[in-house]
């Protein structure tokens, strides 16, 4: 962990000397309006800017649909798209920062907020939204998110979407074996051993083992343990020994109920393994709908990760994606529109409907596509129910990233594998937190 810290600390070091060539460099964006200086400009508000797409390749059909109904109705400003893998854009971000060439505007989800926010790459943007036609439409609980993982409480990002874990399982499948849908953890684990016959190559769960599988096992600790903070004072609670009695149960699928391929899979083999299998249940998000509904139309539904037995729901928060500026822009005027533009009703509806995620722009929420979508309806009643009870995780930890995903995947391949217990591996995670959550207070 201390390693990470140093990292961290290192990079802010060389943005603060790579940002001097970087601004000194021609910026994405500029329209041939002169200057802007060290920290950008607001520009004429017309010509070119740069949008990078945080999620290239899966949503650049929407996107450039978005772009194309901006330019129609802003005719002296063009939209440069570039498409950036999910995988690859925080890396992406973190070396324009250093070394320049970085976008007008970015998709900037709070997962890396923090660490980009941290390195003073982006514009604040709560002035802009107090006088914007966005200001009262949006989300507040989104917004919340996005002033929390900031780390300052401020407004680094305009919220357009939410995710929501989501337990999608077979409709035809349960039905046969005379199986109730698994709305609890109790009923979960029942299908999962039921719809299981290794002889025939069927299992009643996949899991995810590599790429993104710490968010989904936090997911499935918190839900069944019940615990409702990520904190206790300054320590984390990961390590609750209801938490690792939790994540044992949970691993314990591995091999058993699930197919021994699942130590390796990421979202992509993940979901087409599902989607052209016999397996009973996956957990993902929202994301995948038009995956399966291309693959299993009418043979399936999406809910919300189970609850208790008692029906409480406990789940840990899902990022919120959003719309940054960049400081070194200097074509904000512009850069500015196009995110209004992309945030107000008709858009996010578009994008949101194409994505089967949850509108941040409160009249999109209202459409009549979220109440047809059953998933989508689900999620945003989750996301705001009464009932449901949100363990925030520590987006604002500028390690948080690192922490979560390079440090600690290939331990809980370990634990699958059994080379390393849930114990271990929860006491592991939590000391890199707490100290993380020490270094940050420090500095704060």
């Amino acid at each position: 962990m201390k390693s990470s810290i140093r990292r961290s600390r290192r990079a802010a070091v060389a943005v603060a000397l790579g940002s001097v060539l970087a601004l000194t460099a021609t910026a994405c964006g500029d329209d041939g309006s002169g200057s802007a200086g060290d920290k950008g400009g607001e520009g004429s508000g017309k010509g070119t800017i740069t949008f990078w797409d945080n999620n290239g390749g899966v949503r650049t059909d929407v996107w450039k649909e978005i772009i194309a109904d901006f330019e129609k109705a802003n005719p002296d400003i063009k939209v440069k798209y570039v498409g950036v893998p999910a995988a690859s854009v925080q890396s992406k971000y973190d070396t324009a920062i250093q070394g320049g060439g970085l976008p007008d505007v970015g998709g900037v989800g709070t997962a890396m907020l923090a660490e980009i926010a941290a390195q003073g790459a982006l514009e604040p943007l709560d002035s802009r939204l107090a006088k914007s036609s966005l200001n009262g439409k949006l989300n507040e609980k989104f917004l919340e998110s996005v002033k929390s993982a900031g780390g300052d409480g401020k407004t680094y990002s305009v919220p357009t979407s939410a995710n929501n874990g989501t337990l999608w399982y077979r409709t035809d499948l349960f039905s046969a074996a005379k199986l109730d849908p698994p709305t609890t953890w109790t009923k979960f684990y029942e299908a999962a051993a039921k719809l299981t016959d290794q002889g025939k190559n069927r299992f009643g769960y996949t899991i995810r083992g590599g790429e993104g599988s710490i968010a989904q096992a936090l997911d499935a600790m918190y839900g069944q343990s019940g615990i409702t903070s990520f904190w206790n004072g300054d320590r984390t609670t990961v390590n609750d020994p209801e938490n690792v009695a939790a994540l044992e149960k949970y691993v314990g699928l591995y091999k058993k109920d699930t197919p021994s391929a699942d130590v390796n899979n990421d979202f992509t083999k993940m979901v087409a393994q599902w989607d052209s299998g016999t397996i009973g249940m996956l957990s993902h998000n929202l994301g995948s709908y038009a995956d399966h509904e291309k693959a299993l139309s009418g043979k399936f539904k999406g809910i919300p990760n189970p609850t208790l037995d008692d029906g409480t729901r406990v789940q840990v928060s899902n990022p919120v994606d959003g719309l940054a500026l960049f400081k070194s822009g200097k074509n904000k005027a512009a850069a500015w529109k196009f995110v209004e533009f992309a945030a107000s009703h008709e858009a996010n509806s578009k994008w949101n409907e194409s994505a089967g995620q949850v509108p941040a722009n409160n009249e999109a929420a209202q459409d009549a596509w979220v109440q047809a979508s059953e998933p989508t309806a689900l999620a945003a009643e989750a996301l705001n129910g009464a009932s449901t009870k949100i363990v925030q995780l520590p987006y604002y930890l500028p390690d948080w990233n690192t922490v979560s995903k390079a440090d600690n995947e290939p331990n809980f391949q370990k634990v699958l594998l059994g080379k390393m217990t849930a114990k271990e591996f929860l006491d592991t995670l939590a000391d890199q937190l707490d100290k993380a959550q020490a270094d940050w207070k420090a500095h704060h």
